[in-house]
């Protein structure tokens, strides 16, 4: 991956330093703590004494957890990141409240934190009617996941005074280790199965898909950056696929052609028909971002 990403780890970077990752357990959450430990951090997830991992909408845990690590960087992962989950009001809990719960414990500490990273999504976004979406373009999110994100995004202005706060907007991404409810990661294992056929939701809708990798090495280096605080980033690749294009690359790697049915119960209401993030703003703080193409993604996960 280092001839994918011109990103190299700054030399113990982060030796004698600790990390929060908040959702170190899931799938991107394992990619950052990675990523951090190369760098040379301390990586800890926000647990009680005993071990054990803390519910981010218990106000007096978190920030028991907190004191107790005392952390001097944060990535804040955890969140009910998937869009079609269906207990919304645990959504708003979780991604809302249960940020601001990690925000006042943070601002509380005697020793604030040199960073702290939020993970909203480019689904705030919407269906933006421009062809490749900055940071600047107007939020219109078009479902409960993305209200949610940008209902965080404004939340966290209220702590921006207090803490030194990054926030990052992620396009899709993928990887290894991602669940089969995500869409290429069950497009990669029906192809992995040798499965005659499947069935999808809306062909025709265009997403700007990255690598876990290099979405992991980005966040470590917005942490690293000083001109990252205050700002909002995407993290994208710059380039969309539409769906049919992922289906015949994977077939291209698998050396078959599958059979494509349209399930009409996969066709989400308001689904966002192009999602291309504008990724220039990341550069100019973290350096030249060469991300690998989908097709070596896909194969990675074909063939782990």
């Amino acid at each position: 991956m280092t001839d994918a990403l011109q990103l190299l780890a700054t030399a113990h970077e982060g030796e004698g330093r600790r990390a929060l990752v908040t959702g170190i357990a899931g799938f991107t959450g394992r990619y950052v703590a990675q990523e951090l430990r190369l760098a040379g951090y301390d990586v800890s997830g926000l647990v009680d004494a005993a071990g054990a991992s803390v519910d981010l909408t218990d106000r007096a845990a978190v920030a028991a957890a907190v004191a107790a690590l005392q952390p001097d960087v944060v990535v804040h992962l955890a969140a009910i990141a998937f869009v079609a989950h269906d207990d919304i009001e645990r959504m708003y809990q979780v991604n809302v409240v249960g940020t601001r719960n990690l925000l006042e414990a943070l601002a509380g500490l005697a020793k604030k934190p040199s960073a702290v990273l939020l993970a909203s999504s480019a689904n705030i976004y919407g269906n933006a009617d421009v062809e490749v979406i900055h940071e600047d373009v107007p939020a219109a999110p078009a479902n409960d996941y993305a209200v949610s994100k940008l209902a965080m995004e404004y939340m966290a202005r209220l702590w921006m005074g207090r803490l030194p706060l990054i926030i990052a907007r992620p396009f899709n991404y993928t990887g290894v280790g991602q669940a089969e409810n995500f869409l290429l990661p069950k497009i990669v294992a029906h192809f992995r199965r040798r499965e005659a056929r499947i069935e999808l939701g809306n062909l025709h809708v265009w997403r700007d898909f990255s690598d876990v990798r290099v979405v992991a090495a980005s966040y470590r280096h917005l942490l690293a950056a000083p001109a990252a605080i205050g700002q909002t980033f995407n993290i994208s690749a710059g380039k969309a696929y539409s769906l049919g294009e992922a289906i015949d690359l994977m077939d291209g790697i698998a050396g078959y052609r599958i059979d494509v049915q349209v399930n009409p119960a996969f066709v989400r209401a308001n689904e966002v028909v192009r999602l291309t993030g504008d990724n220039r703003r990341l550069q100019s703080v973290v350096g030249t971002l060469v991300p690998p193409p989908l097709e070596q993604t896909l194969r990675w996960m074909y063939e782990a």
